[in-house]
């Protein structure tokens, strides 16, 4: 019989797909082949699911989630809040977490500038959800190299790392794998009537788009990206910046878009150079802002984040042949470089992007699209998903790394999170 497999995501789903939705929903339209797959998320039915099906649920209510925990064999999520975890142990699921994302790395720069108290509540949540889930799961998954390097780090820092798993399998594949974040098996369509041209018409007909084709976030640089711009526009004229997702906000989330958006202004380039849209794009649409990009920019600052991130951004330039300036350090930086797939420049060197847009505009698209598409059929949701095929269909109850030490190690967590919380109240008085 197949497998009952459980994609869940905190993210919300339908028409518009974050980061987190899309690798949710791709992965759950990719284990269709081999099991009979639901992706609960927030939202309604995205397009194209089929032969998959979704079961709504609200992240205020997770209720409905503890029944569908009952009648999966495998059960594939970020690590939940504990509530959700108590869930997820009760059950008979087999349980694979995915670390794509270093969270307690993200959240030391998304908090920075928040008040003390905040980072340290912060800190201590992802922490400790971070290390629930390494003592109480039986499968991992990551993104890149470097960040299976890293768990490894962590699963042997924490003890989880010992002679019977070892035994096992010495290679620990089994344990965690890379399941990298992939590109749509489908090529690129374009949609009439969309795209920055479209919804940002000051930009001009004739305009070399440069295409920042992701969120601002704090560990990114987008302030290098507009000062290079408004430099690459005094030998480029018709180049334009467009930041593709601009959150809007005053919170320390925002610190980077905001000081972005600020620089732009006193540059006189906002809404003539840089362009912020903040209008929602649908999924569907996404493929026709990459496909009118001349180019595709992503700047981010060096620091613990950038070295184990897996930039899933840049992966567009795979799907839509687009070339990129993009900055070096991480694992799909080094791919775009060895195939001759853009320019990779230095930390917050702005003459540097500069000259890298420059480059890029007057080689043109073309002569980086063959290079670009051919390195990308390597890189289709298909091929991401293929560990995870093996561990769906694995035979025998799981059994988790952490069972004889999870107890130990359970008091000195606890006592930290209720530190944490206990400094968050207090400071709100």
């Amino acid at each position: 019989m197949p497998r009952s497999v459980l994609v869940v995501t905190e993210d919300r789903v339908g028409e518009m797909l974050g980061g987190a939705a899309i690798r949710a929903y791709e992965m759950a339209r990719a284990l269709t082949d081999v099991a009979d797959v639901t992706l609960a998320a927030p939202g309604t039915e995205p397009a194209r699911l089929a032969p998959a099906r979704h079961m709504s649920y609200e992240l205020e209510d997770p209720r409905p989630l503890r029944e569908l925990f009952r009648e999966a064999d495998v059960v594939i999520m970020r690590p939940p809040n504990p509530l959700v975890a108590g869930w997820l142990r009760s059950s008979r699921a087999r349980v694979v977490y995915d670390l794509c994302d270093p969270l307690p790395l993200d959240i030391l720069e998304a908090q920075a500038s928040s008040p003390r108290e905040r980072q340290l509540l912060w800190h201590t949540v992802a922490l400790d959800h971070f290390l629930a889930a390494l003592h109480t799961g039986h499968h991992f998954i990551c993104s890149g190299r470097r960040q299976r390097d890293l768990y490894l780090g962590a699963l042997l820092a924490a003890r989880l790392i010992h002679p019977a798993a070892y035994a096992a399998d010495p290679t620990f594949r089994s344990f965690l794998d890379r399941v990298p974040f992939g590109i749509p098996r489908e090529p690129p369509e374009q949609v009439e009537g969309v795209g920055p041209t479209a919804r940002l018409p000051a930009l001009g007909e004739d305009a070399q788009i440069v295409l920042w084709n992701g969120g601002i976030w704090n560990w990114l640089d987008p302030s290098t990206a507009v000062a290079a711009t408004v430099k690459a526009a005094e030998r480029c004229p018709r180049v334009r910046l467009v930041f593709m997702f601009a959150q809007g906000g005053q919170g320390p989330e925002q610190r980077e878009a905001r000081a972005a958006r600020e620089l732009a202004r006193n540059l006189g380039a906002l809404d003539s150079l840089v362009f912020f849209n903040e209008s929602p794009i649908r999924y569907r649409e996404r493929a026709t802002w990459l496909m009118d990009a001349a180019c595709i920019l992503s700047t981010h600052f060096d620091h613990l984040e950038a070295g184990f991130s897996f930039r899933t951004r840049l992966l567009d330039c795979f799907w839509a042949g687009v070339p990129a300036v993009c900055t070096a350090g991480d694992e799909l930086s080094e791919l775009i470089e060895s195939c001759d797939g853009g320019v990779i420049v230095p930390y917050g060197d702005v003459d540097a992007v500069a000259d890298a847009i420059v480059e890029v505009l007057h080689r043109g698209s073309e002569a980086y699209r063959e290079r670009l598409l051919a390195a990308g059929a390597d890189l289709t949701w298909p091929k991401a998903v293929e560990p995870l095929l093996r561990i769906v269909q694995l035979p025998g109850p799981p059994r988790a790394l952490g069972d004889p030490w999870a107890r130990r190690l359970s008091s000195p967590v606890r006592r930290a999170r209720a530190a944490a919380i206990r400094l968050a109240r207090q400071a709100r008085g």
